[in-house]
């Protein structure tokens, strides 16, 4: 399903996050605070934004405080995360780019929240926007729903569960591309959820893929602060680049 494009946190002076982290059936709410400020690198309007400039704007760890870190297992930053619903297989990042990663985690026995922020730095707009393109191919053939069988693999063993996808335009502050949310329902005999939202964003020579998830094991509902949130850390990031 799609719709309009999607207002982002592009004024806010405050990063208000609350992300649920629960006991045995509801994931606790976790306040988060992070300032919004444009970084004093960004270019001038038509010039190029830098490496330097993303790495500065991507969110870290202290930004969000808590428990959040980057996690253990290394990334492949060739890859990036998985648009589609189900058991969909990462795109590769498109050709072309400087890659600037910043993946967060805040994982607990009940459940967990991932950020994973993804900067491809590119020649030039042209560039940017054949990137933003082909991503936005792979999203134009994802399915509006998927129901998985149980699975178990090496690496996981994850109950049967539904997952809903649907496609929003984001257009705003010079900043054009889609998001992909997604919500996956577990089988009533493991209850659980997981919320992600998967964005993709250019401006002038840079891409941005930002893929925030929260995952609520033990609980059937979704985290109703979800919307709020993803919008918030994507548009912390984008303020700052400018």
């Amino acid at each position: 399903m799609k719709s309009g494009p999607v207002p982002l946190c592009l004024d806010c002076r405050m990063l208000e996050s609350k992300i649920v982290r629960v006991a045995v059936a509801a994931l606790c709410v976790a306040a988060m605070g992070a300032g919004c400020d444009s970084s004093d690198d960004a270019p001038p309007d038509g010039g190029n934004v830098t490496v330097t400039t993303m790495r500065g704007a991507l969110l870290q760890a202290s930004d969000l405080g808590g428990s959040w870190a980057e996690p253990q297992a290394s990334t492949d930053t060739q890859r990036l995360v998985p648009l589609c619903a189900g058991p969909a297989t990462a795109p590769p990042v498109p050709p072309g780019a400087e890659v600037v990663a910043a993946p967060l985690a805040d994982e607990g026995p009940q459940g967990a929240q991932t950020l994973n922020q993804t900067a491809l730095v590119y020649p030039d707009v042209t560039a940017a926007q054949a990137a933003l393109a082909a991503l936005r191919a792979v999203a134009d053939k994802c399915p509006g729903s998927v129901n998985q069988a149980h699975q178990t693999t090496a690496e996981k063993n994850e109950p049967a569960y539904t997952e809903t996808a649907r496609t929003q335009e984001i257009n705003e502050g010079g900043w054009a591309g889609f998001v992909i949310t997604r919500h996956k329902q577990y089988e009533p005999k493991h209850p659980g959820t997981a919320d992600v939202a998967v964005a993709v964003v250019s401006k002038a020579n840079v891409l941005v893929v930002d893929g925030y998830a929260v995952y609520r094991l033990g609980n059937a509902s979704g985290s109703p602060q979800f919307d709020a949130d993803w919008k918030k850390l994507l548009g912390t990031v984008l303020k700052r680049v400018g």
